[in-house]
């Protein structure tokens, strides 16, 4: 088999391990004690925009839902609140079907990298804490947009942007790919697919293998 492709680049929630539920939740409980109207409008807006910085979405929560200013030190307290619900939950948490399977099958055959939204910092510990980090060449998350980390690897690995595939499963995630001019793949979870007509996708990453390969 000939390699289709000379690196990957995963998001990590809904794409490697099954953690988007867990961060939907975790949105709602920041904003419950506000009324259920409030917490059914933070999770439409987080989900329309699953990708994305949580700090964008905290600056949109507070301005544009509650109508109150948002300042730095508001993101980062309700960023760090949202941390402690959610990172022994993901950590926990199992892996996209096929997922483990294609890690360990090409982690020594293909570099693979890691662009998440999920803060830098607690990306790393998440992914250390479950023994993912040998699988990867280096993972990188927020404040860092998407296109900015892909852009950044192929300046610094000297990839082909067209011999690059990106693994995402938002919006966030082809826009990304988009802007830095590699290849994308989306994965569906259930029957809801956030990406236009033309974008293939698959369930699980089971089908990622046929991909890869030619």
């Amino acid at each position: 088999m000939i390699a289709r492709f000379d690196a990957l680049v995963f998001d990590f929630d809904g794409v490697l391990v099954e953690s988007t539920d867990i961060k939907t939740r975790a949105f709602g409980t920041l904003y419950e004690n506000y009324g259920q109207e409030v917490v059914d409008q933070v999770i439409a807006h987080h989900k329309i925009n699953t990708g994305i910085s949580r700090f964008k979405k905290f600056q949109y929560f507070q301005e544009k839902i509650l109508g109150v200013p948002y300042e730095e030190v508001d993101g980062i307290l309700l960023s760090n609140r949202f941390s402690k619900i959610v990172v022994d939950a993901v950590v926990e948490s199992s892996y996209v079907v096929g997922a483990k399977k294609f890690l360990e099958a090409h982690k020594d055959v293909i570099p693979m990298f890691v662009a998440s939204g999920t803060p830098d910092n607690e990306l790393h510990e998440i992914i250390e804490r479950r023994d993912m980090m040998k699988y990867f060449v280096s993972v990188f998350g927020a404040p860092s947009t998407k296109g900015e980390i892909i852009k950044k690897l192929l300046q610094e690995h000297e990839f082909i942007p067209m011999r690059v595939l990106m693994i995402g499963d938002a919006l966030a995630d082809l826009e990304g790919a988009r802007e830095s001019g590699v290849c994308f793949i989306g994965r569906m979870s259930g029957d809801y697919s956030p990406f236009p007509l033309e974008v293939e996708v698959i369930p699980d990453l089971n089908a990622l293998a046929n991909y890869v390969w030619r």
